[in-house]
């Protein structure tokens, strides 16, 4: 028996509940893993590991960081077809790439909490429509992960022949990579295949279908847009994704010098193994806010095993938290200039209005 009319309106405000709920249990076991890092290290001298870094290695965490946002934001503007290539709007792209990671650090939502609040920016301010930037942003997403995935298998390579992790460690990290391959390759092969529009043709045919029929539209266009990347801008397609493992490599760099400012030197292939198992545990762990306590666990435990000092690793993840304040308050900023111009323009747009009645009423 179909529900009733007044019994469907219910149904919203329960899923919403569930939400809320769920996402405070995602919020509890981070803050708890956090707490299990806390009382499982000596925080003196985690503390004592964190103030070597001094002002100058910290401004060079951040600087390292802001290159690769940089190109990470260029990566995204390759995406964006229908805007030139040139520095006007790469600065574009970087401050509502900034202002979307603030919402995609703190909602659990795999990295996709700010996604559409970046194509209403884009809309809104600079009037690029909401299909082309859709495609850009999931163009985008895709070319990080594909990215993700090269990183990854090296990091994977080197961490098979490393002496000092232990095979649990290799095995974890083997079956996190394959796991990871194939919801990627999925992700992508739906775009490539264009079977979402497949999936529509299907449901137009039935009552449920007729009913979406202008959602089915806009999905068979944002479809035709990604097969169009994929096809006809391979150029672009390679450079992306080329650009992509440069800004993965950022993190290798990142805790590299780190390391030296810190005064526990490693070589550039045992930075890149701590910074691939790093982003594989975030990535496992994507519905927990922030990576809370998933950095810092991860941080300890390879630390660990590959330094001798668990508290060496979580100073280095507590230098990591330190420099994405910096950024989310960055980003919070620029977010609340694009929200004042918001509210500036209906005001400015009144104001004409009011002006252009007046000129036209007779003297």
């Amino acid at each position: 028996m179909a529900p009733s009319e007044e019994q469907l309106p219910q149904r919203e405000p329960k899923r919403r509940s569930a939400s809320r709920y769920l996402k405070l249990l995602y919020l509890l076991v981070g803050v708890g893993l956090l707490a299990l890092v806390v009382v499982g290290v000596d925080m003196q001298e985690v503390w004592a590991a964190a103030r070597r870094i001094s002002w100058l290695g910290m401004l060079a965490v951040i600087a390292i960081f802001f290159a690769a946002f940089a190109i990470d934001s260029f990566t995204w503007q390759l995406a964006l077809v229908q805007v030139p290539l040139n520095a006007r709007w790469l600065y574009r792209t970087w401050k509502i790439r900034m202002v979307g990671e603030v919402f995609n650090t703190v909602i659990p939502a795999a990295g996709f909490g700010g996604e559409p609040l970046k194509a209403v920016l884009f809309k809104e301010h600079y009037g690029i429509g909401y299909r082309e930037a859709s495609a850009s942003l999931i163009l985008g997403k895709t070319v990080n992960l594909l990215a993700l995935i090269a990183f990854l298998a090296a990091g994977f390579a080197l961490i098979l022949f490393s002496p000092l992790l232990p095979d649990a460690y290799k095995i974890v990290a083997g079956v996190g990579l394959f796991a990871l391959c194939f919801g990627v390759a999925g992700f992508f092969m739906v775009q490539r295949l264009k079977l979402s529009t497949v999936a529509g043709a299907w449901l137009s045919g039935r009552r449920v279908g007729r009913k979406l029929g202008d959602v089915l539209h806009h999905v068979r266009d944002i479809d035709d847009r990604l097969v169009h990347f994929y096809a006809r801008r391979r150029g672009r397609f390679a450079a992306a994704v080329g650009l992509a493992f440069v800004n993965w490599l950022a993190g290798v760099v990142e805790i590299y010098v780190t390391m030296i400012f810190l005064g526990h030197p490693v070589s550039i292939w045992d930075a890149w193994i701590i910074e691939a198992i790093h982003q594989l545990v975030r990535a496992g762990a994507f519905l927990i806010p922030a990576g809370i306590g998933v950095q810092e666990g991860t941080f300890l435990l390879v630390y660990a095993a590959m330094t001798g000092s668990a508290e060496l690793g979580v100073a280095v993840a507590l230098i990591r938290r330190f420099r994405e304040a910096v950024w989310l308050v960055w980003g919070a900023m620029l977010g609340a200039g694009y929200w004042r111009r918001s509210r500036a323009r209906p005001a400015e747009g009144a104001d004409a209005a009011l002006e252009s009645a007046d000129a036209r009423r007779p003297t």
